[in-house]
């Protein structure tokens, strides 16, 4: 049975595009989708006043936040499977204890009540550093139009946390019919002198030919068994963070990976994630992968 696509909701904008995102993806994949709402209700119970149901404020508001925004969806897609649900908990534990029964966890880029000028909530973040699945945090100002019109990018970073993002890229490359950008950063030595032009260009090559090595290996098996994916190699001189954010834009959705250590604790993301996260100008996928 296939696990469903599960949408952190709160009743902000950012959450409701994110469930328009969701609605699509899920068709797309022939998913259901689990709207889930947390709040921490039953911790105020009795300490404000009622509506005239007798139930505390914060709760209705919980089950009118679920209700409208499954709506919201069965509109989008009259035929898709929606539930929605609120529970009594914080929000990042809620969806991170719903991860392993998910196909993947999205989110808005920011919630309700969110500081202004923050580029990203702390719940979409925690969440993207410490799911055991991967996570969308639904970026940009048009997600939906640009995903109709980009491609998908995957970042490929070293083997450890490359795999999963390739499957998951290659995947969604698939079910959108469009084509897929493998990303490998390289970099250049140095504080070569002068003299040493030569050795430098000549190092410079070598790095440039082992990245697109490395994106070759990466991206085989993806070759064959998705052989109707059309698949540009694309090796990049530059910092992993700077060189995937550039090529983010035109984009309908970047993937990265992400090691996660057993026994750690914390956020586990690298660089170019946490860059992505915050200033990506389309959704961005984070896909574990245990090392």
């Amino acid at each position: 049975m296939n696990l469903p696509l599960v949408v952190g909701v709160d009743g902000s904008d950012s959450s409701l595009t994110a469930v328009d995102w969701a609605v699509d993806e899920s068709a797309r994949h022939g998913l259901s989708l689990r709207l889930l709402h947390a709040s921490l209700w039953e911790n105020y119970e009795g300490t404000r006043p009622s509506f005239g149901t007798g139930r505390h404020a914060e709760k209705v508001m919980a089950d009118h936040i679920v209700a409208s925004c499954v709506e919201r969806a069965r509109r989008r897609n009259p035929e898709l499977r929606v539930s929605g649900e609120a529970v009594a908990e914080d929000a990042v534990s809620a969806l991170l204890r719903a991860g392993p029964e998910a196909f993947a966890l999205v989110t808005g880029s920011r919630g309700r009540g969110q500081v202004a000028g923050m580029l990203l909530g702390s719940v979409s973040l925690t969440v993207a550093a410490r799911a055991v699945c991967p996570v969308v945090v639904v970026r940009g100002e048009e997600p939906g139009r640009r995903e109709t019109a980009g491609r998908i990018v995957v970042g490929v970073g070293d083997a450890p946390d490359g795999a999963g993002a390739v499957r998951f890229a290659v995947r969604e490359a698939e079910v959108r019919g469009c084509a897929l950008t493998a990303v490998r950063a390289w970099r250049s030595p140095s504080q070569e002198p002068v003299d040493h032009m030569l050795i430098a260009d000549d190092a410079a090559r070598s790095r440039e030919q082992r990245a697109a090595a490395d994106l070759e290996d990466a991206l085989r098996e993806a070759v064959r068994e998705h052989p109707g994916v059309d698949i540009d190699l694309r090796p990049v001189e530059g910092p992993a963070h700077r060189v995937l954010l550039d090529a983010s834009a035109g984009a309908g959705l970047i993937v990265v990976g992400a090691q996660r250590r057993h026994g750690r604790f914390g956020l586990q993301l690298g660089r170019a994630a946490h860059t992505l996260l915050h200033h990506a100008p389309c959704p961005v996928a984070v896909v574990p992968q245990r090392v």
